[in-house]
């Protein structure tokens, strides 16, 4: 068994390091330390959130700028700038909407709503053809487990621990990080979680392979399992588990009669290089979970896709929310999809990542503290360690790099205490990909140095 991950805090970053305090002594601007102080007063403190880093002006394309005035290249984005910030196309055609139709009330449909479901039908394979759709992420997570409960009668969930489905009671109830779930008191009951296909530092030996023992030894025992959720490729830290462990546990799902729930909530619509990452595997969903990105940076939107069969619950209310059918959020979804799709971004986001793979990989060769580099599309992971052969984390190291990036105006998330998340717009230039991974070759060497 290798070194266990004991990190509480698989999605998120900052706050765990004296980094932090470096960073804050730094700012010299006192207009954004005003407002940094006021934020700190006013919003309520939360972890990986609160207090903030900097305080922000505008943002265009791939980049963020300060009040100050100093522009970051944003490899983090909260997953939602595909077609990059402030896209004109979409800024257009929700001002064209602002002006007709800004909201639905509930008993009324509207044209956008409608031709935002037909496109999602139309993008998904066979029979997943039926929609919902919601303000965020979370609630669509909610969403697709009522749904699984109607469908099969059973109430009982397996999820895989480090997963992250939302923060909303229900999506913690799911997910697999104790930092979302402590101090909550009980929860939703059943759920049953397993250990994730983890490719680096897993804890077991060939540890696919046990993951899909466990997937169906769980399957085996408890007979009242009506769902599996999970994510099909990890974001946060990036884990990309092989096309045969997505195919058996397709397949286990179909024997034992459990649905099985895609969270492609911050990696569809072209992130990894595919609309969603399950086409990667050769497998469907019985229910698809999508948003962050849908809104273009601008609108939330979340939605699920699920199968014609399953439309059999009219008598009940799965969803009903204030902004189910929202005008706005359909032509941000519309135009973002119309976008990925006229501009070719999946090909240009498949050539990024030949380019990425080929300059992180010698990064890896460069510095004896990166263990293991991983991605697909424009998603990437650089997993730091203290040393290759015990595969220690290395978390201060993380932060220190993701610190001196910072400062060189280079943002991104780390996650699981040690990995360098890296995830810019679908639409980054080639050369501003160079401008980053070459900040982040000097913030390494910066370490190198102090080692």
């Amino acid at each position: 068994m290798n070194n266990l991950n004991t990190n509480k805090k698989t999605e998120g970053d900052i706050n765990s390091t004296s980094q932090r305090a470096l960073w804050n002594a730094s700012e010299n601007n006192e207009q954004t330390k005003n407002l940094l102080e006021k934020d700190a007063r006013y919003f309520l403190h939360q972890s990986m959130s609160t207090p903030c880093l900097d305080v922000l002006e505008s943002c265009e394309g791939a980049h963020i700028t300060n009040i100050s005035g100093k522009k970051y290249l944003d490899f983090h984005g909260n997953n939602v700038h595909q077609i990059g910030y402030a896209n004109p196309k979409l800024i257009e055609n929700l001002i064209e909407q602002l002006q007709i139709l800004p909201f639905s009330p509930r008993r009324f449909t509207n044209k956008p709503a409608i031709d935002f479901a037909e496109k999602l039908a139309s993008l998904c394979p066979s029979d997943l053809n039926r929609v919902l759709l919601t303000p965020n992420g979370s609630s669509a997570i909610g969403i697709a487990l009522k749904l699984a409960r109607a469908i099969t009668k059973k109430f009982k969930v397996v999820s895989f621990w480090d997963s992250f489905h939302g923060a909303s009671l229900d999506a913690v109830s799911v997910g697999g990080e104790s930092v979302f779930r402590e101090y909550m008191g009980p929860l939703m009951p059943g759920v049953e979680r397993i250990p994730p296909p983890v490719t680096y530092r897993g804890i077991f030996e060939n540890n696919e392979q046990k993951c899909l023992e466990y997937l169906e030894y769980v399957f085996s025992k408890e007979n009242d399992i009506g769902a599996f959720i999970a994510e099909t490729i990890r974001n946060t830290d990036v884990q990309i588990p092989s096309k045969n462990f997505w195919k058996e546990a397709r397949r286990l799902c179909s024997q034992y009669g459990v649905l099985l729930i895609l969270d492609e909530i911050p990696i569809a619509l072209g992130r990894t290089g595919k609309m969603f990452a399950f086409e990667h595997y050769d497998i469907e969903p019985d229910i698809l979970c999508i948003g962050k990105g849908l809104g273009g940076g601008i609108m939330p939107q979340a939605a699920i896709i699920t199968r014609d069969e399953y439309n059999v619950f009219g008598d009940i209310s799965l969803g009903h929310y204030t902004h189910e059918k929202s005008p706005l959020g359909a032509v941000a979804a519309l135009t973002t999809i119309s976008f990925i799709e006229d501009e070719n971004l999946l090909k240009k986001v498949n050539d990024d990542a030949l380019f990425m793979e080929e300059a992180l990989q010698k990064l890896k060769t460069k510095y004896a503290v990166i263990g293991d580099i991983r991605g697909r599309g424009l998603l990437w992971g650089v997993e730091l360690v203290k040393n290759r052969i015990t595969k220690e984390k290395a978390v201060n190291e993380a932060e220190k790099v993701m610190y001196a990036c910072l400062k060189k105006g280079l943002s991104f998330k780390v996650s699981a205490g040690n990995v360098l998340q890296l995830s810019p717009a679908l639409t980054i230039t080639r050369e501003e990909l160079q401008t980053a991974l070459k900040i982040l070759d000097e913030s390494l060497s910066e370490l190198s140095l102090e080692d």
